[in-house]
């Protein structure tokens, strides 16, 4: 088509696809956790309580104390070598790898974003469009839905578009919790690791991120999701409920969260008799602070601290063939009609 000569430059005709995954900092230092937590804890997705409760409790305890610990415990699982924390790591790792897997299509272009801190959303849909891109999947790396989680990524997405003239037809790939190729990948995950073990777990617990009983009671479904996921891994294990058991962690303030919680089952298992225990992480799709520190680190501490003998975690999907394989099932078929 020919264009006027003072035509703006245009390019179009690509179909882009963005991982997007939670966030990282820059850094374990104060500031770089600082704004971090700051722009994490800000988000109304994340904190409901009414901003003049939740603002003075943010800006006076919160951004001043949590910072330094919070800091100290990214530096125990930090990528000294690229010098990032190891979901970064992980995300472009996999945006990489479905970039490769994709290659046959050549009018695709593969990103990847965090929700909070770096890489913004906003600067990979500005890459994207400016490749060319006038059709987008939104990937939300987020198995089983939650407010807190897939919706605040669609509302970064749509927020960052609402300022664009020309705004590229959008798709947001659903939860994927109950997805024969996820469950599988789950199942086969935990099977693969638990034969490289040097003992048998009489236990293995799903441990997922909690969220305040209110947003549940509110109608988030993500409970629901959870259970599902673990349900579905146990049929295709072929294991009882006894021995696949659903808890929650990561809880914070003073709100009941969604229980069984992951710390306190960990803590009363051996007063049970149960002293060899595997957890991990089906709602995460890479490790992050959650799952190295807190359940790897923590959580085996806390577990043989109380008379449990032997902990194993078991990694995430990441960027192995199994997450790789979930990733790239969905995303082919999200793009229906458009590849």
């Amino acid at each position: 088509m020919h264009l006027p000569a003072d035509h703006p430059p245009v390019k179009s005709g690509r179909v882009g696809v963005l991982l997007v995954n939670l966030g990282t900092p820059d850094g374990t230092d104060y500031w770089p956790m600082r704004r971090y937590l700051k722009e994490f804890l800000s988000d109304r997705r994340v904190i409901e309580t009414p901003r003049a409760i939740w603002w003075p409790i943010l800006n006076l305890i919160v951004l001043t104390t949590r910072p330094k610990k919070s800091g100290a415990a990214y530096a125990s699982i930090w990528n000294r070598e690229l010098d990032e924390s190891p979901l970064r790591t992980f995300t472009r790792a996999q945006g990489d790898k479905l970039a490769a897997r994709l290659g046959e299509l050549g009018n695709v272009t593969v990103d990847w974003a965090m929700r909070y801190g770096n890489p913004s959303i906003a600067e990979k849909l500005d890459g994207l469009k400016a490749a060319g891109c006038d059709r987008l999947l939104i990937f939300p790396l987020y198995p089983q839905y939650a407010a807190a989680t897939t919706a605040t990524v669609n509302d970064k997405v749509f927020e960052h578009l609402m300022k664009q003239r020309w705004q590229p037809a959008v798709r947001t790939v659903p939860p994927y919790h109950d997805d024969p190729v996820y469950v599988d990948a789950i199942a086969a995950s935990i099977e693969r690791h638990l034969e490289t073990l040097d003992f048998e777990p009489e236990v293995v617990l799903t441990s997922y991120h909690g969220v305040p009983q209110s947003y549940f009671r509110k109608g988030d479904p993500y409970h629901c999701h959870c259970h599902k996921t673990t349900r579905l891994v146990r049929e295709s294990l072929g294991w009882d409920a006894k021995r696949l058991k659903v808890t929650f962690q990561s809880r914070f303030g003073p709100e009941e969260w969604l229980q069984p919680y992951t710390d306190k089952t960990l803590e009363a298992l051996p007063g049970e008799g149960i002293k060899r225990v595997a957890v991990i992480n089906p709602g995460f799709s890479s490790d992050c602070l959650e799952t190295l520190e807190e359940i790897a680190e923590e959580g085996k501490e806390s577990f043989l601290h109380a008379g449990g003998e032997q902990f194993a975690h078991i990694p995430c999907l990441n960027d192995g063939d199994l997450g790789m394989d979930v990733i790239e099932t969905v995303v082919r078929r999200e793009l229906g009609g458009w590849i």
